[in-house]
């Protein structure tokens, strides 16, 4: 394994892109600070390495080999996200610190990985589309600390860029304005999980 392996590109390209991950990390760093959303991130970046390390070992074949499998995925992943967006648009309170709500534990950020099809995508294809012809061990720590290392930055980055943004936030206004344009996006997600 190589410390320049072309797919720690492609990797980077499709975790630091918006989607269901960087937008509950964003707005979680926004409403209650990087030091609160530690356990999410944590979670995130072990969740995406076990899925990396899955499909090394096979499982992304079998989802290709299988759409109805893939598909059910799908619709499993955009309710579950379509429900996470509409739990943040309705919530109650204007500033960050207004609401009952709490970030995701270690626990719910590591299995939400396995009904986030962004994150099956990208280990999909990279699999696919960057092969060193490994055995399905190698190949699968391979994938297993490439997604994990670089989605720690990934999740760590976003987090902060939220945590940054909540200063900028001052009115009960710019709050609801904020949590509700992140459930939007987080909605606008889950309908492009299908094209």
């Amino acid at each position: 394994m190589s410390l320049f392996d072309p797919v720690y590109a492609f990797i980077f390209a499709g975790l630091f892109s918006p989607g269901p991950n960087v937008i509950l990390l964003l707005a979680s760093g926004a409403r209650f600070g990087a030091r609160a959303t530690w356990p999410h991130i944590l979670g995130v970046a072990i969740g995406v390495g076990i899925i990396g390390a899955c499909v090394g070992f096979g499982i992304g074949a079998l989802l290709i080999a299988h759409p109805e499998l893939a598909f059910v995925l799908k619709c499993v992943a955009a309710l579950w996200i379509l429900w996470m967006a509409w739990s943040l648009y309705r919530v109650q309170g204007g500033l960050k610190n207004g609401s009952t709500d709490k970030p995701f534990t270690f626990v719910q950020a590591v299995l939400f990985q396995w009904i986030n099809p962004k994150i099956w995508a990208v280990a999909v294809a990279a699999s696919a589309g960057y092969p060193l012809g490994l055995p399905p061990e190698s190949e699968a720590l391979r994938l297993a600390m490439g997604f994990t290392g670089i989605n720690f930055f990934v999740c760590t980055f976003w987090t902060y860029f939220g945590e940054g943004v909540s200063r900028f936030l001052r009115t009960d206004r710019a709050w609801l304005i904020f949590r509700r344009t992140m459930a939007v996006f987080l909605a606008l997600s889950a309908l492009l999980i299908f094209r």
